[in-house]
C-alpha cells in the first residue's frame, strides 16, 4: 500500500456482537488540515476517554498541523462519524535516526474487536515507512496487555521500562519497530523481511487477552 493525502479506503467490517450495524462499512482516510472544524473535537473526545493523562487542544493541533498525513481516521462510510484515529509524528532524533512516533490510538468502544486499531496502525506505519522512517516508537502502560499484544503482532519489540512515566504514577514500556534493519536485510537478500519475534514478553502471559479491546 502506498497511501497519499487524498487516499481513502472503504472495507466492509464484520462487527462485534452488539455492534451498531450488521453491515457496517469503515472508510480509512488520511487527515487533512481542512478536516479540523469537522473532526478535531471528535478526535479529542474519543482519545480523551482512554487517556492516562489529559491533553490540551494545543497538543492535538501540534501533531495534526505538522503531520496531518501521519494521522489516519476510521469513519463510518455512511454517516462519516469518527470510529477510530491514530496520530503520529516523524522527526530526526538525536540518535541520528529518522524516528516515527505513535502518539495516540483510539477506537470507539462499540467498534472494538473488528480490526480497526490494527488497520489504523498499519496505515500509519506504511505512511512513515514511505517517508523513510528508520524506526517507529511508542509508549504504553505496562498493564495494557491488549495494546502490547497488538503491537507485538505488528513486529514491535519491548526495549525499555519507564518507571512512573505517566502523571497517574503508572509505569510504561517503550516499544520499537526497526524499519531500517528490515529494509537493509531485504536489499541484501533480495526478499522482504518479516520482523523478528519479540525478544521478551514483560507482560503477564497468564492474563487472558481480549481481542475486542484493540483488535
Amino acid at each position: 500500500m502506498e497511501p497519499n493525502k487524498s487516499d481513502a479506503m472503504s472495507i466492509t467490517a464484520t462487527p462485534a456482537v452488539g455492534g451498531p450495524q450488521s453491515d457496517a462499512t469503515v472508510q480509512y482516510m488520511q487527515y487533512t488540515n481542512e478536516m479540523e472544524p469537522q473532526y478535531l473535537e471528535a478526535i479529542r473526545k474519543l482519545i480523551g476517554r482512554d487517556l492516562s493523562e489529559p491533553y490540551s487542544i494545543y497538543v492535538y493541533r501540534y501533531f495534526l498541523f505538522n503531520w496531518p498525513d501521519l494521522c489516519w481516521l476510521a469513519l463510518d462510510d455512511n454517516t462519516k462519524e469518527l470510529l477510530g484515529v491514530i496520530i503520529c509524528k516523524l522527526e530526526h532524533h538525536r540518535s541520528g535516526t529518522y524516528r516515527g512516533y505513535i502518539a495516540m490510538l483510539a477506537v470507539e468502544t462499540v467498534c472494538r474487536g473488528r480490526g480497526l486499531g490494527s488497520t489504523l496502525a498499519k496505515h500509519a506505519i506504511d505512511s512513515m515507512s514511505d517517508k523513510g522512517a528508520d524506526e517507529i516508537v511508542l509508549e504504553t502502560e505496562t498493564n495494557n496487555t491488549a495494546s502490547l499484544k497488538l503491537y507485538e503482532k505488528l513486529g514491535f519489540l519491548c526495549t525499555k521500562q519507564l518507571h512512573r512515566y505517566y502523571l497517574n504514577g503508572n509505569n510504561a514500556f517503550r516499544l520499537a519497530l526497526y524499519l531500517s534493519d528490515l529494509r537493509t536485510r531485504a536489499d541484501q537478500d533480495g526478499r522482504p523481511m518479516v520482523p523478528a519475534p519479540s525478544i521478551s514478553r514483560p507482560w503477564d502471559e497468564s492474563q487472558e487477552y481480549d481481542d475486542e479491546l484493540y483488535g
